[in-house]
């Protein structure tokens, strides 16, 4: 089980971390994910980042601003989001990949958490 958190409501240019914890089951050998759904569009995907978390990649619209990582120790994710912008808003949802490696196709990810709301304020 997957569980995000850390939304919440900020300005333009302000940061947010989320954070997803995983209980139930260890997904320190799979790929891990970050996805966002705004209202009336479809789940997209925002950052992935590989088991070991050597290998990650980005949306261009969020790359060089948000900052995926792990801890396999503590079965955490997060999304360090900077620079945040109004179309930035969204439910932001972590998932685990079905495989240790993994790439931004919603049909890769196995397990997906409750999402948590992010709203930017311009």
């Amino acid at each position: 089980q997957l569980q995000a958190s850390g939304g919440g409501l900020v300005q333009a240019g302000d940061s947010l971390r989320l954070s997803c914890a995983a209980s139930g089951r260890r997904f320190s050998n799979n790929a891990m994910g970050w996805f966002r759904q705004a209202p009336g569009n479809e789940r997209e995907f925002v950052a992935a980042i590989s088991w070991s978390g050597g290998v990650t990649n980005y949306a261009d619209s969020v790359k060089g601003r948000f900052t995926i990582s792990r801890d396999n120790a503590k079965n955490m994710i997060y999304l360090q989001m900077n620079g945040l912008k109004p179309e930035d808003t969204a439910i932001y949802y972590c998932a685990a990949a079905r495989k240790s490696f993994s790439g931004g196709s919603l049909g890769d990810y196995a397990s997906w958490g409750q999402g948590t709301q992010v709203t930017v304020s311009s």
